[in-house]
């Protein structure tokens, strides 16, 4: 980190610049279209995502398991490539970074950078930021029927706003990480499946050992018989 402390000691001798949330981002709340109007849901070219993309693609999307069509989007409005869609209800404390223009559901809230920020802020280094939101989602939640977070003051929650060359220095030591816990999990995936091909090796050779035996016991059964045929035989010609 010492580079990054060099960076804002050089940049930032008075500290770094925050700006709500509210002020940085439009907002707008994910939805699902009618479930009973099956057009909407058949041979569909709008990405629609929900948590379960997340739970099986990770982080950063440009695809979603399930499309709907752009008559099922209202006012023709998707929301805008490189938006955050941050878990506000359900399941709160997640969050992803969608690359295209797209929809979601109403578990999620949709935060798309404002255009005077553009110059501002790395959508990246906003993807990092946005793990400290969600540790912020989950200690400030209000319950109904079910838990939601309470969203005036996540309207109000305060984004950094370091110089560019800063952010792009934060996103590229944890984009490092990134890659390196991707491995880890490969590496993990790969273990599991040798673990799990040495651990069925005994039980696998116990069956071939089966078969064997068998096989053997049957040509033995086989040959046995015919020795007591051949000699009943002798016995007979005498």
């Amino acid at each position: 980190m010492s580079r990054i402390d060099d960076l804002i000691a050089e940049h930032c001798p008075n500290g770094v610049e925050f700006k709500e949330l509210q002020e940085l981002f439009v907002t707008k709340n994910g939805y699902t279209p009618s479930t009973t109007n099956k057009a909407y849901w058949t041979d569909g070219t709008v990405p629609w995502f929900r948590m379960e993309d997340i739970r099986e693609n990770g982080r950063i999307l440009s695809d979603s398991l399930q499309q709907i069509t752009e008559d099922a989007v209202k006012g023709g409005r998707l929301f805008p490539a490189n938006s955050i869609i941050v878990a506000t209800s359900a399941t709160i404390g997640e969050h992803a970074l969608i690359t295209v223009p797209h929809l979601s559901n109403q578990r999620f809230t949709s935060l798309a950078l404002k255009p005077e920020f553009a110059e501002w802020l790395d959508v990246k280094f906003v993807f990092y930021y946005c793990f400290v939101l969600d540790d912020w989602c989950r200690n400030n939640t209000t319950t109904s029927s079910f838990a939601s977070v309470e969203m005036n003051g996540f309207k109000k929650f305060r984004f950094p706003m370091p110089p560019l060359e800063i952010q792009r220095e934060i996103v590229k030591v944890l984009d490092g990480f990134t890659q390196l816990e991707a491995e880890l999990e490969a590496r993990r995936r790969q273990y599991k499946h040798y673990r799990d091909a040495l651990l069925t090796f005994g039980e696998r050779m116990d069956s071939a050992s089966k078969q064997a035996s068998k096989q053997a016991s049957k040509q033995a059964s086989k040959q046995a018989s015919k020795q007591a045929s051949k000699q009943a035989s002798k016995q007979a010609s005498k």
